[in-house]
């Protein structure tokens, strides 16, 4: 069985991503969350320890995308 944890983000964060994610394969902002927080982790498995570049580059796609204020 697997355990879960809590993460806050700010009410109104949470609100753009439950309408962003309207129409998408995402059922919930947690969905969404374990997805990216997943993508990010693979990615740093597969490519080692991510530069300062590499997780700005991240951040900048997420903030592109709406999920991050920049």
């Amino acid at each position: 069985m697997t355990e879960y944890t809590t993460v806050s983000i700010p009410k109104d964060l949470a609100e753009r991503v439950d309408d962003t994610i309207e129409g998408t394969s995402f059922s919930s902002t947690s969905d969404l969350v374990r997805f990216l927080l997943r993508s990010i982790v693979i990615q740093h498995q597969r490519e080692g320890e991510l530069t300062e570049a590499e997780f700005e580059d991240i951040a900048s796609q997420l903030a592109d995308l709406g999920y991050l204020d920049r």
